[in-house]
């Protein structure tokens, strides 16, 4: 009889542990599935408008605009890519190098093309592949979790806080200019000064109020703290304050480095940006050449994989505005996706190396 309580005991207890199991994995499932219908739309919502505005723009005159370009300007724009996709791993060689990390300038280049790949087919603006990029300097060079994520961290820092700086200052431009076509720029100045603030903000309470986040991110996760990948995070989390804290303290002139390499770098974009416009052409006066730039960067910020459909979408109407040949818009969109595809190339080599087996 007392075998046959304990049995219905047993069975009465482990039944809603089982409950609770089968209702956490449905839920999973169904995140899953959500997230891959909402992934499925965004592609065929962007491909849909990339597709209608090159319906809508004369693609037989373009060909003669590429075929005009010498064979030298093919190779100093490809130079200029080349040299800009080298200052963006520089910049990220310097925070490992001050981090103590044993990384190759050839490693971060796998690991940021191929990071750079996922992010551009992940919707969303510039985001989705970090975590992948995480996993590759902890599985494949085995560096500590911790330091992967404080590397990352510190890499896209560098890279939002300069672009968002940079696009403070054309709009800025833009908002002071009697000529400049009619948009909300001062909504977007706030905008992004709002961004650049919070993220600066960010950085002051990690290195001022350590105790505090640990604080909270224990308390947001209390009810999942036997959890086997949640017991060691509040250890995580001390290691990764003491380690910018650490980087903040003793290597200043690293990190004033990689600002000013990121700077280098947005020169670098710039002046690509220009030549391009050279190529196909188009109007390069300050004023055409600062909205141009700024509407072309605000496009890859919206929420479609790689700007697919927002970019085109973006030119065919700034083209417009501008009452300038949309022919010339048809030269630039397609030297564009050249560059992106070029680019995730670069990512798509280095993915089969980053996933084998050993290490580099």
């Amino acid at each position: 009889m007392l075998r046959g309580v304990v049995n219905a005991v047993g069975h009465w207890t482990l039944q809603p542990v089982a409950g609770r199991r089968s209702l956490a994995q449905s839920v999973r499932r169904r995140l899953k599935l959500s997230s891959k219908t909402i992934a499925a739309l965004t592609w065929l919502l962007a491909f849909a408008l990339a597709a209608w505005i090159l319906s809508q723009l004369p693609l037989s005159g373009f060909r003669d605009t590429l075929t005009s370009i010498q064979i030298q300007n093919w190779f100093l724009w490809i130079g200029l890519n080349i040299l800009i996709l080298g200052l963006l791993t520089g910049r990220w060689l310097i925070i490992t190098m001050a981090m103590a990390l044993t990384i190759s300038f050839p490693q971060i280049f796998a690991v940021r093309q191929a990071g750079q790949l996922i992010s551009f087919v992940t919707p969303g603006p510039q985001f989705g592949g970090e975590p992948l990029q995480v996993y590759w300097l902890w599985k494949r060079y085995a560096i500590a979790g911790p330091a992967a994520v404080m590397a990352v961290g510190l890499d896209r820092f560098f890279e939002f806080w300069v672009n968002f700086g940079v696009l403070l200052i054309a709009v800025l431009a833009l908002l002071s200019s009697a000529s400049a076509v009619e948009v909300q720029w001062l909504t977007i100045a706030a905008s992004l000064a709002g961004l650049m603030l919070t993220m600066a903000a960010a950085v002051w309470v990690l290195l001022q109020q350590p105790a505090s986040i640990r604080g909270f991110v224990r308390r947001l996760t209390a009810p999942w703290q036997q959890h086997p990948r949640l017991l060691q995070l509040g250890a995580h989390w001390s290691e990764l304050s003491d380690l910018l804290q650490d980087i903040v303290a003793r290597h200043r002139p690293a990190l004033s480095l990689a600002l000013l390499v990121s700077i280098l770098a947005w020169v670098g974009i710039l002046a690509e940006f220009w030549f391009l416009l050279y190529l196909v052409d188009s109007p390069r006066d300050l004023a055409s050449f600062v909205f141009l730039f700024t509407v072309v960067r605000l496009a890859f910020l919206l929420p479609l994989p790689g700007g697919i459909g927002s970019l085109e979408a973006t030119l065919f109407w700034a083209y417009q505005s501008m009452e300038i040949s949309l022919t010339i818009a048809a030269g630039l969109i397609v030297l564009m996706r050249l560059r992106d595809v070029l680019v995730l190339l670069s990512g798509a080599m280095a993915l089969p190396a980053l996933n084998s087996r050993g290490q580099n």
